[in-house]
């Protein structure tokens, strides 16, 4: 049934309309009332009444325990899977539009920004809106804080335990026990396991 849906092109705009409006490209107000139907959440974990939690069935939306999404947050899974790992909390106006994983108990601060995927632009005859999504999923280790007004790019792994300063923006991959600052963001520090302190690079 799904596969015929998916090929036939009359039937694939009308169940998309009737999961989403054209004009409003979020769920319809019933599909948002079965949300902890299809997708659960874990124990202890909680979406703030102000959030915007776009959540489709077509992908993967995962919050483990005691996870939290705080208010004027957005998380969007229309374009790929969701996880929010266990303890870790998505800041108040933050944004996170799948694909992106985030692991154990890590930190957005306000109005970070991780998104794994960029709006297609290569024909230029066509509205941008209109073209193919390039998909590039985000990876954010456990233990790691993504400071204010951070933003993560499409296609970025950063490692566990690592700090992403204030206002910086990520193009590049962030290793493990890393302080990466600026735009775009450069490793200031690494710990040193054997010193057993943060040391400059």
């Amino acid at each position: 049934m799904i596969e015929t849906i998916k090929q036939n092109p009359r039937l694939r705009r009308l169940a998309l309309w009737f999961l989403s409006s054209p004009k409003r490209p979020r769920p319809r107000w019933w599909l948002r009332l079965l949300r902890p139907l299809l997708h659960p959440a874990g124990r202890g974990s909680r979406i703030a009444r102000y959030a915007r939690a776009d959540i489709f069935p077509w992908h993967r939306f995962i919050l483990e325990r005691d996870a939290q999404i705080e208010d004027f947050a957005v998380v969007n899974n229309g374009a790929g899977d969701v996880r929010i790992g266990e303890g870790s909390r998505v800041g108040l106006g933050s944004v996170v539009v799948g694909p992106v994983d985030i692991g154990r108990y890590v930190f957005l601060g306000q109005h970070v920004s991780v998104q794994g995927l960029i709006h297609g632009y290569e024909d230029v005859t066509i509205d941008p809106n209109l073209q193919p999504l390039m998909l590039r999923p985000v990876k954010v280790g456990d233990y790691t804080h993504l400071g204010t007004n951070s933003t993560i790019v499409a296609g970025v792994t950063i490692g566990e335990r690592s700090q992403i300063g204030a206002g910086a923006v990520v193009t590049k991959d962030i290793p493990s026990y890393c302080v990466a600052v600026g735009n775009p963001a450069k490793v200031v520090k690494r710990y040193d396991h054997e010193k057993k302190e943060w040391v400059r690079v």
